[in-house]
């Protein structure tokens, strides 16, 4: 356990910024589980509660391989991982669903977007951290099926579609706004960014359009306009 709580900034470490990485992901996989938990409640059919019953157990285990990573370096995980809660928390309650399909949507534009943003940002980290990232990030079978279920929710019910596409777009700001804020706030990008690849700001304006284009893309699987 460190004697003073981790802090991420300016004049961070690659290998502070590593575990700022590691901190937000590991929250952003509690929280993955606890929301997936709380939908498969919500569940009209017993299929779909024991589906996303699994996902979220799936997203729990995520956590804890984090977690452990982190503990395996010496340090405690809750001090890593607390600085983001907040963040995040807050972020949640300005996006709450108003209803089960849109709960769904959530889940497929946030991790949509959260996967993709730590990937890229993970060609930064060295090699065990970032196989242990895209591991835990590789959600295609999460995908697939929230994909196949909102479609199966669009084709019962067409006039969900417009209300959807809105929350869609709605979430992706949010994503993109918590992205930058916590990327500022605790400069991960800028000391991952190692071995001056290159102009930090167009940096981030590329990393942030293939978000967006990723996220698009996403969205027409679905037969929506992002």
């Amino acid at each position: 356990m460190t004697d003073t709580p981790l802090t991420f900034g300016s004049s961070a470490s690659a290998d502070d910024a590593e575990l700022a990485l590691l901190g937000l992901i590991a929250y952003q996989e509690l929280t993955s589980f606890e929301h997936l938990s709380s939908d498969a409640r919500l569940s009209p059919t017993l299929v779909d509660r024991e589906i996303l019953g699994r996902l979220a157990v799936a997203e729990f285990g995520h956590f804890e391989l984090v977690r452990e990573l982190i503990a395996a370096r010496g340090l405690d995980p809750q001090e890593v991982i607390e600085p983001f809660m907040e963040s995040l928390d807050e972020m949640h309650r300005r996006t709450k669903p108003g209803d089960w399909y849109e709960s769904l949507t959530k889940a497929y534009v946030i991790d949509g977007v959260a996967g993709d943003f730590y990937s890229l940002i993970a060609s930064g980290l060295e090699p065990e951290a970032r196989d242990l990232v895209h591991q835990v990030k590789r959600t295609e079978a999460n995908a697939d099926w929230l994909r196949d279920r909102l479609q199966l929710a669009i084709a019962d019910h067409p006039e969900r579609a417009s209300r959807m596409a809105l929350w869609g777009r709605r979430l992706l700001g949010e994503a993109l706004t918590q992205a930058r804020e916590i990327g500022e706030k605790y400069d991960y990008f800028g000391a991952l960014q190692a071995e001056g690849r290159g102009d930090r700001g167009q940096e981030m304006t590329t990393l942030f359009a293939s978000l967006v284009e990723s996220h698009s893309r996403r969205m027409r699987q679905l037969g929506m306009t992002a």
